[in-house]
């Protein structure tokens, strides 16, 4: 079996990578983590996250696991400590560098999903539309915000848009949703 066949999403099943905090953040936020997982594992998918096991996305993959949701952690070795790898995924692949973390959790998906979160959070959801947008994979990229944790940003870029340093079409390439559901509902599109 090659790299990208052991990588790959199973044929016609949803697997979610999910973006968001490995950190102390507000517990709404983490219930909001768990929500999803909850509702993942209720539509019977499956989750690849960055592998921890702290904070929201430790309670993505509780929450998906606890439904039945397979789990797919994928984490950097010098991370395995400092994220506190979750030990309890289905498959955990501890890698060498954040770029193979990010290249591993995008073939192991069919769609994604940012949740509120800092830079960390905000780097991957830029990268992953980017390459939507110039067309390298087809993928959903939503981005859940439901109570308008990322409104400065979308401001800053709607207004790139405005300034001609961004295509309608870009903004277009990501799905804004405010509830678990629409968000989920995108992913599947």
């Amino acid at each position: 079996m090659t790299e990208q066949e052991r990588t790959s999403p199973g044929e016609g099943r949803v697997t979610v990578c999910v973006y968001c905090a490995s950190r102390p953040v507000p517990e709404r936020y983490v219930r909001l983590a768990g929500e999803v997982g909850g509702e993942l594992a209720a539509r019977g998918w499956q989750l690849v996250s960055g592998g921890g096991r702290v904070s929201m996305m430790g309670e993505v993959a509780r929450r998906a696991r606890a439904g039945g949701a397979r789990t797919v952690g994928v984490i950097p070795r010098d991370l395995v400590e400092r994220e506190v790898a979750d030990t309890e995924v289905d498959e955990l692949l501890v890698v060498d560098t954040m770029r193979e973390r990010k290249g591993l959790m995008d073939a192991h998906a069919t769609a994604f999903l940012a949740l509120p979160g800092g830079i960390g959070t905000c780097e991957e959801l830029f990268e992953i539309w980017t390459s939507r947008y110039l067309g390298m994979h087809t993928k959903p990229v939503v981005l859940l915000d439901p109570d308008g944790h990322y409104g400065g940003l979308l401001d800053w870029l709607r207004g790139l848009v405005e300034a001609g340093f961004a295509s309608p079409e870009s903004l277009r390439a990501l799905i804004v949703a405010s509830d678990v559901a629409t968000a989920l509902d995108a992913c599947a599109a």
